[in-house]
């Protein structure tokens, strides 16, 4: 498994994560901490009766075999010493200004934590390229932003971000400690200023179009929780195919997934494949119906374009 498919999916895990986490508001004198639980179990398990695999994003997923593939999401089974080292992380947050105010231009300063070791550097794995996925979405579901905190000299990691109207915005922080599991940290911050005007999302919407570009979702198997699905999106610019696709964060596209009350939060990256497009496979699943958004990343003609679809599961 090449660096560029280290975690295709973040279904299962990541949602538990992001239901366990805090969702308490930044104000001009707190601190968020964020506690991801439930992400990695102990690796010393597969030592017990000769080793053992697991899917990296799944971890529940276990085989005795070498080979196996995950029924949710399809990625390789590595052996647990890969995928877990035991320990629990959380990722601690300190904006600046304290209190955000929109318009005005902030730092986001994030430091990984090992709990109750927190003084203990914690090294992260590149992923895609990067050490931290910070996916900041407003909380109607309607914007989204995708930063990548830079490791200082102090330690920690910061990202500049200027917040364009007040409200309530929400921030993933997706990450995986080096030899740890995959986490998520996620805050919910409050912005002062003048406040966007929040968009009620209903019906789905499996189509795209900006900037020339169009995009069309769809999936083969009916909108249902609990089964593998193949995701496909087919991209088209002027009403041609776009079969030139270049690679972003070294992939061909990339999906994030979330809940209409933010609670659930999927990472999807493509399926391997030898072409450029028009269209990009993925594999996702869904543990809990609903609404959620859909949002594609990729990269054409020097450009990273940033589409948004709309579907409704079911139960």
């Amino acid at each position: 498994m090449n660096k560029y498919s280290a975690f295709l999916l973040a279904a299962a895990s990541v949602f538990t994560v992001a239901s366990c986490s805090s969702d308490s508001s930044t104000s001009s004198d707190t601190t968020t901490v964020t506690t991801p639980t439930g992400t990695a179990p102990d690796s010393t398990a597969g030592h017990a009766g000769g080793h053992t695999y697991a899917c990296p994003m799944h971890p529940e997923v276990t085989s005795t075999q070498p080979g196996q593939k995950c029924p949710k999401c399809g990625m390789d089974l590595v052996h647990n010493d890969q995928v877990s080292n035991g320990k629990s992380y959380q990722m601690k947050f300190e904006p600046t200004p304290m209190q955000l105010v929109a318009g005005q231009p902030a730092t986001l300063t994030y430091i990984p934590q090992e709990v109750g070791n927190e003084a203990a550097p914690v090294p992260l794995a590149v992923v895609h390229e990067k050490k931290i996925h910070l996916i900041i979405v407003r909380k109607d579901l309607s914007v989204f932003y995708h930063e990548h905190p830079e490791f200082t000299a102090d330690a920690n990691y910061k990202v500049p971000f200027t917040f364009p109207k007040g409200g309530d915005y929400v921030l993933f922080q997706d990450y995986s400690p080096a030899g740890g599991g995959h986490q998520l940290g996620r805050q919910v911050v409050n912005v002062q200023g003048a406040k966007y005007t929040p968009v009620k999302f209903r019906q789905d919407q499996m189509q795209w179009e900006q900037d020339g570009y169009q995009a069309t979702l769809a999936f083969d198997k009916e909108l249902k929780v609990g089964q593998l699905l193949g995701m496909r999106i087919t991209l088209r610019k002027n009403g041609q195919p776009v079969t030139d696709l270049d690679k972003y964060l070294g992939a061909l596209g990339h999906v994030v997934v979330i809940s209409e009350d933010t609670e659930r939060y999927l990472h999807v990256h493509p399926n391997d494949q030898a072409d450029k497009g028009p269209a990009i496979g993925f594999n996702t699943s869904f543990e809990a119906p609903g609404l959620y958004r859909v949002f594609l990343q990729f990269n054409h003609g020097g450009q990273i374009h940033t589409g948004n679809f709309t579907i409704n599961v079911k139960a």
